[in-house]
């Protein structure tokens, strides 16, 4: 008989140290905004509504560039599939009694450790317990954003534009440590700046908004990634 965990309790108690590492990203990209000239309010209802630090911080520049909305809309799905593929991976773990309205919500809250600890930690989930999974982290992220906004906002001009630079400490620290645990992301790493880098390069040549590049090289560098270095099944479990 399958054991399904569907305490509200235990979802909050589980979810405390994912929603306490949401708080310093958070607090970077409501940073960010303001620095960038974008109100405190405007910034926490991104955060409130999106729940995704990649897809924002992107989403940011684009928005700053006045990209076309066509361009920020391809550039979000790319960056943002992998939750697609990780609810359909979570639906397999939850309870069948679940109505489709309870999946259409908690799909709204599937991040990568949110999915990490529902689908690793328990042999079914319910609705109740993914609800309290889900509550805490978005309650600190959309905190994190205030926190970092409204301190921004007090802040002068000079010490803001020196935190700025905390934006490309923290993605170094997400990159970083899988690049040198494993080699192959190591090698989908490289090959990604060198894309990068030879866009840039030929920027005077043919025109390529920094939106597309984004799109260009993350289908470019997670193809080549998936065709020569796939992950396997062994590995997976």
């Amino acid at each position: 008989m399958e054991v399904v965990e569907n305490r509200f309790i235990q979802g909050l108690k589980d979810s405390v140290p994912i929603g306490l590492g949401y708080l310093s990203v958070s607090f970077t990209f409501g940073m960010m905004c303001v620095s960038s000239g974008i109100p405190v309010e405007v910034a926490v209802v991104i955060s409130l509504t999106n729940l995704t630090s990649a897809g924002q911080f992107n989403g940011l520049i684009l928005i700053l560039e006045a990209a076309p909305l066509m361009e920020l809309a391809m550039s979000q799905f790319i960056i943002n599939l992998r939750y697609a593929l990780m609810s359909l991976s979570l639906s397999q773990k939850i309870d069948k009694k679940m109505s489709t309205l309870d999946r259409a919500f908690i799909s709204f809250g599937i991040t990568d450790e949110i999915f990490a600890l529902a689908s690793s930690t328990y042999e079914k989930v319910g609705r109740n317990y993914m609800l309290g999974l889900i509550l805490f982290p978005v309650f600190c992220w959309t905190l994190g954003t205030f926190i970092g906004g409204s301190a921004t906002a007090l802040m002068p001009e000079t010490l803001r534009n020196a935190l700025g630079i905390a934006i490309y400490g923290m993605f170094l620290a997400i990159i970083i440590p899988p690049a040198k645990k494993l080699k192959n992301v190591r090698k989908v790493l490289i090959f990604s700046i060198i894309l990068s880098c030879f866009f840039e390069l030929i920027k005077p040549v043919i025109e390529i908004s920094s939106g597309f590049v984004i799109i260009l090289c993350t289908i470019l560098a997670a193809g080549l990634g998936a065709y020569f270095f796939p992950v396997k099944e062994i590995e997976h479990e």
